[in-house]
């Protein structure tokens, strides 16, 4: 698994520089919100503890990127990594809905759990740098167990709108450090990319929490 995963990130990274090769301006500037940021979302994911290498990774790139307007870099007190998000922002504020009980009786089901995600490295979208990684087996057989019973629930209408094309489980393991609102990012983040691609940046590790969440996790409720 940890040899097909790094191959996926592998992949995408090439696919991205030869993206960005092609395209050596950053695109057209968004006009609408990636995501609507004064709404919350139903998410599970790990809060870990930031290591001194994430610290220094994220300081260096609030650094370069300075006073960026389109630069969106995740903040350093929300450092998180998705397990699986169950819905869009589509929440006006942090209560729950009503209807949450088969959703927390199949997160009963595999918590307590901490999650480790390991051999972590950067993954470059165009638009996007992400930290990736790869999970411990528990973490990997417990996300598979969690979207079956979810796609057996009145939430299988939730994730398919949350994940579209995507396949379920989600492939990645990441947490997204960067958002660019172009099309694709400047040659400064390229380079800061290509100088750290091969760099790799420890493991995180922390319980798996069910929670609304903004969409950086800067303001985030427990559920469970």
């Amino acid at each position: 698994m940890t040899v097909s995963l790094n191959r996926l990130y592998d992949d995408t990274n090439l696919r991205t520089r030869s993206a960005w090769a092609a395209h050596p301006d950053t695109g057209s500037r968004r006009t609408t919100e990636r995501y609507a940021k004064d709404k919350f979302a139903l998410a599970t994911g790990i809060t870990p503890t930031v290591t001194p290498a994430i610290a220094a990774l994220l300081q260096d790139l609030n650094a370069l990127t300075g006073d960026d307007p389109l630069a969106d870099v995740m903040p350093l007190t929300s450092l998180h990594f998705t397990f699986l998000a169950i819905s869009g922002p589509i929440y006006p504020d942090r209560v729950p809905p009503a209807d949450i009980a088969s959703l927390t009786e199949a997160f009963a089901a595999i918590t307590p759990l901490e999650v480790t995600i390991g051999d972590l490295r950067l993954v470059a979208l165009p638009d996007q740098l992400l930290l990736a990684g790869t999970p411990d087996a528990a973490s990997l057989a417990s996300r598979e167990a969690f979207v079956t019973a979810l796609l057996a629930s009145p939430w299988a209408d939730a994730l398919a709108k949350r994940y579209g094309r995507t396949p379920l489980p989600p492939p990645f393991w990441h947490s997204t450090l960067l958002r660019y609102d172009a099309e694709r990012i400047p040659p400064s983040l390229r380079d800061f990319f290509a100088s750290r691609e091969h760099a790799r940046f420890g493991e995180v590790n922390a319980p798996l929490k069910l929670a609304m969440v903004n969409y950086n996790w800067s303001d985030a409720t427990v559920v469970a």
